[in-house]
């Protein structure tokens, strides 16, 4: 898309920290699109994001297609851990990554946001965290499986909690999935599997209840396999997973190809803009058509489809 039909509309996106990620890309497309441009930043690095911004590590990646640049009207630090104050705890408030933050609660990132712009028409979330995301589900603890879905699903149910009552009618959340809410895919543990199933769930959910009470769409975008930060970082013993699973699609999508970023962002903006008006509660695939397959047609077992 690139006409300026998201003119005059206002976007929060959550869990951008770098220019790799899926949420940068929804925001760049976002803007081409003309939306303004808020970002919640996790809060340990808050600084090292605005001061990368403000000393032009990310220009090349904020080039839009008129050569003008990305503008961000705000960054809001934000930790998705916590609802409000209270629910902070000791350890976190002395920690030397959070001693100089403050108001970084959902709830108190929704309050300053409505203070600073009024309403808003379209939410993001694009965050996902798991302590024990290298570990296999058996190896997970309790504690570790409960990070799980409180940072990776139910902080989208907290976003909308407390962004809807001020997001105009007719605005649209979204969320990012994966496959393995569905299929197992060895090597995405620590109970990652289980929050992602949960989020698209409360997809379904959320668009239900958000569409009645306050006239907005819920949708999700299961992502393939991007070189994200995020995701180089799951793997053990110097295997990257994420290495793995971009090279399992090669082999085994319908269309045999790398996915970009920018892909996910061009769906994205299409569930995020009035063009889908009459989509809500959609878990939409975006990945290269991996999802439709049933088998591994790189399998030996299979080598004679392939000769």
């Amino acid at each position: 898309m690139s006409s300026k039909h998201l003119q005059g509309k206002i976007a929060f996106i959550a869990g951008v920290g770098d220019d790799q990620g899926f949420g940068f890309a929804i925001a760049k497309s976002l803007a081409e699109a003309g939306a303004t441009i808020l970002i919640g930043t996790w809060t340990p690095i808050y600084k090292i994001f605005t001061t990368s911004w403000d000393n032009g590590k990310f220009d090349e990646s904020r080039k839009l297609s008129d050569g003008s640049l990305m503008e961000i009207a705000k960054v809001y630090s934000l930790d998705a851990s916590f609802d409000v104050p209270e629910d902070i705890p000791e350890e976190i408030l002395n920690n030397k990554r959070y001693q100089a933050a403050s108001n970084y609660t959902i709830s108190e990132v929704a309050s300053q946001v409505e203070k600073d712009y009024g309403k808003i028409d379209i939410l993001v979330h694009s965050l996902a965290n798991a302590p024990e995301v290298k570990n296999p589900l058996l190896e997970t603890s309790r504690s570790g499986y409960l990070s799980a879905h409180s940072n990776s699903s139910y902080s989208f149910v907290a976003l909308i909690k407390y962004f809807a009552p001020f997001m105009n009618k007719g605005g649209s959340a979204l969320t990012l999935t994966y496959i393995a809410s569905e299929r197992a895919v060895p090597g995405y543990g620590g109970g990652m599997s289980s929050a992602k199933a949960a989020l698209e769930s409360d997809t379904r959910t959320l668009a239900y209840e958000a569409g009645r009470k306050y006239g907005i769409r819920v949708n999700a975008i299961s992502a393939g396999a991007l070189r994200s930060r995020a995701a180089r970082a799951i793997g053990d013993k110097g295997v990257s997973f994420i290495d793995m699973m971009i090279e399992y699609s090669k082999h085994n999508a319908p269309i045999q190809k790398d996915l970009s970023s920018g892909e996910i962002a061009s769906a994205a903006e299409f569930l995020l803009s009035q063009k889908s008006s009459a989509v809500t509660g959609v878990t939409l695939y975006v990945d290269n058509g991996l999802h439709a397959m049933g088998v591994s047609v790189d399998s030996p077992a299979l080598s004679s489809l392939n000769s």
